[in-house]
């Protein structure tokens, strides 16, 4: 099921706005898929606008971590969501999103890119763990 997200029904000036025509297919919108942390990736194929298909990140365990000083990527396991700048609440139930600082074996990492559009978890390590 899809929202409709145009702006016909706004008030001007105290009156209704009266609709010029119907909704059409494009300005739709849907349910936010939220990537929670899952002992495994589970991915959802959703048709889209265009015929096309966009494949969504509804559950995530694992992230590609790349690493700037080596300059080299690896799959690694995500431990927990440290915090996240577009909403601490999300943070806290563990959803992950773009911009998050993620806690992964490697050490700290910052999610560049978007679960719930892409289907995957790109990060930036930020923060090596010292082994010693």
């Amino acid at each position: 099921m899809g929202f409709y997200q145009g702006n016909d029904l706004k008030k001007i000036s105290g009156g209704r706005k009266r609709p010029y025509r119907k909704p059409r297919k494009y300005e739709i919108g849907g349910y936010p898929i939220e990537t929670k942390l899952y002992d495994r990736d589970v991915r959802v194929s959703e048709k889209v606008y265009g015929g096309n298909i966009k494949v969504r990140l509804k559950y995530a365990a694992f992230a590609n971590i790349y690493n700037p000083k080596t300059k080299q990527s690896s799959k690694v396991k995500i431990l927990s969501v440290i915090e996240t700048p577009a909403n601490r609440e999300l943070a806290r139930r563990g959803i992950i999103t773009k911009g998050a600082i993620i806690a992964t074996e490697l050490g700290k990492a910052k999610v560049v890119s978007r679960p719930s559009q892409e289907g995957v978890v790109n990060a930036i390590l930020i923060e090596e763990v010292k082994s010693s």
